[in-house]
């Protein structure tokens, strides 16, 4: 990531600037107070798929250690218990 890095008077002084650099680049900008790295501003459509992104592999993870501790089972049996659960559902709004 190319991160630009501004002082936290710029975030005050230049924040539609510093907004449409993070939209433009999609990098975020860290802010600094006393010269030290404080906090990165983020456009929130980047925000949103960083989010979606570490989502997923937490999940890929999740699913990592399931096989890696025999927690699976066949795929049909996975089918055969949805079909069922949504067979039960439709029964019931009837």
């Amino acid at each position: 990531m190319g991160e630009a890095i501004r002082p936290s008077a710029d975030l005050r002084n230049h924040y539609n600037e510093i907004s449409k650099q993070c939209k433009d680049s999609r990098n975020a900008v860290i802010i600094t107070v006393k010269g030290r790295g404080d906090t990165a501003v983020l456009g929130l459509q980047d925000y949103y798929q960083m989010k979606s992104e570490l989502e997923l592999l937490r999940t890929l993870a999740d699913a990592e250690d399931d096989v890696r501790n025999e927690r699976v089972a066949p795929i049909q049996n996975s089918f055969d218990d949805l079909r069922a659960s949504l067979l039960e559902r439709k029964e019931d709004e009837v």
